[in-house]
């Protein structure tokens, strides 16, 4: 998994070994993620929708008392109890607030990299704290903290690809291995080493300061790219490759600065720009290869699939699994069979929040409640009155869902985007209107959208009044879906800044 990936920009980004990887493989036109990292992440690791996980609620904050919870059994642990070394390299971002939280403790025997969201690329320092991991547990089952304050200096996605390339030189091919590399390109900061730079953005244009972010935007693609082929490699000299599923993709769409032309939105939107994973897959086990697939996926098949493939059987562990969302797509990547027809994209209702976020947030939401009729209309919301909460996430009330190629959109602090271009200029940027006449870059709003994804794939239509009846139909899906809803009861957040030890990240409980 990756952070941020772009779809458009192909034009000016250079991934030879991912472009050859997609197309000898199985490319996942529909491959259905979340908007944002940690609920993309959460989803993967358990198979689960983030309404059943809390991850509904957004990212996770550096100093936040939440994560997964530890009765969820995750696919590193149910990999593991298959026979499986399991190794975790890049971006944790599920939750460190105890050390039973961490992923070492989750299933992972090591751990290469960061635990929180993001940091810088050189000196691995998030905010004043260095969150950088070579982890494991002991033989008494005590995780052993190696800060690797050693490494600064050093660039986070060449020593993520070098760890991997260990890993599969030293692995015993008498044990299946689960290596799970989440790189943190292109996440922000943008930074790249300048050599990199000119080696992959020669070809960009330098004559304005778009341009200049763009350089060091695509050559971290790039890095990631090189870094990709290393790995590729490894695992071929290793003879490895001819046994092996690697699946790519991103956890949300790419933020402004990318292009995910010529899908609406892009990160923290629920249109398909945000939402729609660069995604494919690429094994030699594969039966139909080098075609796109446009069959519906989700994030939580992975974890299905992967359950399947190596025959675990959840109702014989000591640890009771608990329901799953995901699907086998095994056949519909395989053979191209059809596979799910149905995709939850996001739920968020404020009576389900009972944290510190409290009154306000949930009296704002219900000024501008989920609209249960057909009016398209878009109200803006009052930015002013957001100021005081920590983030409008915290008002939003709405309900996002796919049923075949119609996809609905209702209710409140939906985050609404203009399109990209091909290239991702900011000078191409199409905006769009409100019902003034205003146009924005994106803004949040309040209405019922309805698209018809097989003849409006940019989303550009509303249906909502000309289709009533199929508006009702997904409405009614609702209230199954508020049913598995987790409460997030308790929200709390290091107020004593104890999550920070001496320049160090830590687990504070």
């Amino acid at each position: 998994m990756l952070d941020s990936e772009p779809r458009g920009s192909n034009t000016f980004v250079s991934t030879p070994n991912l472009d050859k990887l997609a197309n000898e493989g199985v490319i996942l036109e529909n491959h259905i993620v979340s908007a944002t990292c940690s609920p993309s992440r959460s989803a993967l690791m358990t198979g689960r929708y983030p309404i059943r996980t809390g991850f509904w609620k957004g990212n996770l904050d550096r100093d936040e008392e939440f994560g997964l919870g530890l009765d969820e059994t995750l696919m590193p642990e149910m990999l593991r109890r298959n026979g499986y070394r399991t190794h975790g390299v890049g971006k944790w971002h599920l939750g460190m607030y105890s050390w039973d939280h961490t992923p070492v403790k989750r299933g992972f025997e090591t751990w290469f990299g960061l635990y929180l969201a993001q940091q810088d690329y050189f000196t691995h320092k998030t905010v004043d704290g260095i969150d950088f991991r070579d982890n494991y547990e002991n033989v008494n089952g005590e995780v052993v903290d190696n800060v690797r304050s050693d490494l600064e200096g050093q660039y986070s996605t060449h020593l993520f690809t070098n760890r991997s390339v260990e890993l599969i030189q030293a692995h015993d091919q008498n044990e299946p291995l689960f290596l799970y590399l989440a790189y943190t390109s292109a996440h922000t900061p943008h930074q790249a080493p300048q050599e990199d730079v000119e080696k992959f953005a020669a070809n960009i244009s330098t004559n304005n300061t778009d341009f200049l972010k763009r350089k060091k935007y695509s050559t971290m693609i790039s890095i990631m790219d090189d870094g990709i082929g290393k790995v590729v490699n490894a695992l071929n000299e290793k003879g490895m490759k001819e046994n092996t599923v690697l699946v790519f993709t991103s956890d949300n769409g790419a933020g402004l600065i990318g292009s995910n032309y010529p899908l609406r939105g892009g990160k923290r939107s629920f249109f398909e720009g945000g939402v729609r994973g660069a995604s494919f897959v690429y094994s030699p086990r594969l039966e139909k290869t080098g075609y796109t697939n446009t069959n519906l996926h989700h994030v939580t098949d992975w974890y299905a699939t992967f359950q399947k493939l190596v025959g675990d059987k959840p109702d014989q562990h000591e640890k009771p699994q608990l329901e799953i969302d995901g699907i086998d797509i095994w056949k519909s990547l395989s053979e191209g069979e059809p596979c799910r027809e149905e995709v939850l994209y996001e739920l968020r209702d404020p009576s389900k929040r009972l944290d510190y976020t409290g009154k306000n947030a949930r009296d704002l939401a219900r000024a501008y409640p989920v609209s249960l009729n057909t009016s398209s209309t878009t109200i803006q919301l009052p930015y002013d009155d957001m100021k005081p909460l920590k983030s409008s996430n915290y008002a939003q009330d709405f309900f996002a869902i796919r049923w075949k190629n119609w996809k609905l959109l209702t209710g409140t602090g939906l985050t609404v985007h203009g399109w990209s271009s091909p290239t991702g200029q900011a000078d191409e940027y199409e905006k769009f209107s409100d019902e003034n006449g205003k146009f924005h870059n994106w803004t949040i709003v309040s209405g019922t959208f309805l698209y018809n994804l097989s003849v409006d794939v940019r989303e550009k239509f509303n249906l909502a009044d000309d289709h009533p009846d199929i508006v009702k139909k997904l409405l009614e899906k609702r209230q199954g879906y508020m049913d598995k809803v987790k409460i997030i009861s308790v929200r709390n957040h290091d107020k004593d800044g104890v999550s920070l030890v001496d320049g160090v990240w830590k687990p504070w409980v």
